[in-house]
């Protein structure tokens, strides 16, 4: 079986042999597909390269995107969307995973930097708090999530149209950006620290981030994650 990796740099080559119009066509039909991240990968890019031999056999006859897959695009992608299956929890959970330990490991050198640099000019408190840092953790993670998913859903919204608002959707993502660093930024100051407490300074903040990275590029090799 040709895997998803493939498939994608096969989509790639093939849709250079489309008419301008037929590939904006299935260039939309192509993201709105993607962009639909709860789905089974593997079986998304197959039905995509299924959709694109077709619509090359159908415009080497002489015939437009529109003339096969009808004049209702995002109808016609909801309707493959419904009956593509979800992707598998086996294979969700893994890139999760990577994903959040990536991203821990990252705080953690930035920590370790930033605590560095700032005890040059004044003592610093290293002291943490394992509840309050768990918490804004989970924030963090959630509100990354939705910011996320908020730009994919004007991504989605902005396909199959002529004529697109940039302007009100650059507004809304840099609002969503600002709401985004406004809570995170602020939210260590809103949650008084409570319970036990330790010192960790920026030495073993950026082994400790280093150690977890390398941990996470030797999964992502071994297991093939990305």
């Amino acid at each position: 079986m040709i895997s998803s990796k493939q498939l994608i740099s096969e989509n790639n080559e093939k849709r250079k042999l489309l008419t301008k119009e037929n590939e904006k066509y299935y260039d939309d039909l192509l993201l709105y597909i993607r962009l639909q991240m709860k789905l089974s990968e593997q079986q998304t890019e197959e039905v995509l390269m299924e959709m694109l031999d077709h619509l090359i056999e159908g415009q080497n006859e002489g015939k437009t995107a529109r003339e096969i897959f009808g004049d209702d695009p995002k109808k016609y992608a909801d309707e493959i969307v419904g009956e593509l299956p979800p992707a598998k929890v086996k294979k969700i959970v893994p890139f999760v995973s990577y994903l959040t330990f990536n991203l821990i490991s990252l705080l953690l050198l930035i920590n370790g930097v930033t605590i560095f640099v700032a005890s040059l000019f004044k003592k610093v408190d290293s002291t943490v708090f394992p509840f309050n840092s768990l918490i804004q953790f989970l924030v963090l993670l959630t509100s990354i999530g939705f910011e996320i998913e908020f730009i994919f859903y004007l991504i989605r919204k902005s396909l199959f149209r002529k004529h697109s608002s940039k302007i009100k959707d650059s507004v809304a993502v840099g609002i969503s950006v600002v709401l985004f660093f406004s809570l995170n930024i602020g939210l260590p100051h809103l949650i008084p620290n409570f319970g036990p407490s330790f010192q960790f300074g920026w030495i073993p903040s950026i082994i400790t981030g280093v150690i977890l990275w390398l941990i996470c590029f030797w999964a992502k090799k071994r297991f093939k994650i990305i």
